[in-house]
């Protein structure tokens, strides 16, 4: 089997946003070397759905860290309502981000690692909202796809399961935070090649060792 790069994330991730430029410059890179398939990790959904109020205190602290690290920037936009959530609506819940996300790969599966990092532009530095459905029309229009099929499909049982059978999936590959990336050479053997932020060297080169790898074992069969 071709090998397959499995990135597991999730729209409402700080540090997935930050990691979404080094994965598209990997994806740039290694073309046509792999698949690439994103996996929607479910970091908020169920009893950790929460209201704005809760996490803004978490997110202050944690952003700036982020910024440093990564490079990334945060948007006046996405701040507001993490400098004034007792004035924000927000509810921050990975579900309807997770369905968009499945329903987009059905339609474009070459550009899903596209369509995760534009959700989490949308949301970290647009300031729009995730669990509004208005917050993805830009997107339809960027993409070319049709609102009605997608609103349809976003309001629908089909969408909403493969999207927690993504969720489960992270939790069967022993994904317990994100960002998380797997490299899968077979049926039976994945290699870790990323958990938390990574920088883009070090990615480069664990996915070239394990590439050799893979080369080395087609040779000797």
């Amino acid at each position: 089997m071709k090998p397959i790069l499995i990135y597991c994330y999730d729209a409402y991730c700080g540090w997935c946003y930050g990691f979404s430029p080094v994965l598209k410059k990997i994806e740039e890179k290694f073309k046509g070397q792999f698949e690439i398939e994103v996996l929607s990790g479910g970091m908020m959904i169920e009893e950790n759905v929460a209201p704005i109020e809760k996490i803004a205190p978490f997110i202050q602290a944690a952003y700036a860290r982020v910024e440093e690290l990564t490079g990334i920037k945060f948007g006046e936009d996405f701040l507001w309502h993490i400098n004034h959530p007792d004035q924000s609506d927000w509810v921050m819940n990975s579900e309807k981000a997770a369905i968009a996300l499945c329903i987009f790969k059905e339609f474009y599966p070459e550009k899903q690692l596209s369509f995760a990092s534009d959700l989490q532009y949308a949301l970290n530095y647009e300031g729009r909202d995730l669990d509004d459905d208005e917050a993805y029309r830009h997107l339809l229009e960027k993409y070319g796809i049709n609102p009605e099929a997608f609103y349809s499909k976003l309001k629908s049982d089909e969408y909403k399961e493969q999207a927690f059978y993504e969720f489960a999936l992270c939790k069967q590959l022993q994904v317990t935070a994100f960002p998380a990336v797997l490299m899968q050479l077979s049926e039976t053997k994945f290699h870790l090649l990323a958990k938390g932020f990574t920088p883009y060297e070090a990615m480069e080169e664990r996915i070239e060792l394990v590439l050799a790898e893979q080369g080395r074992g087609a040779r000797a069969t």
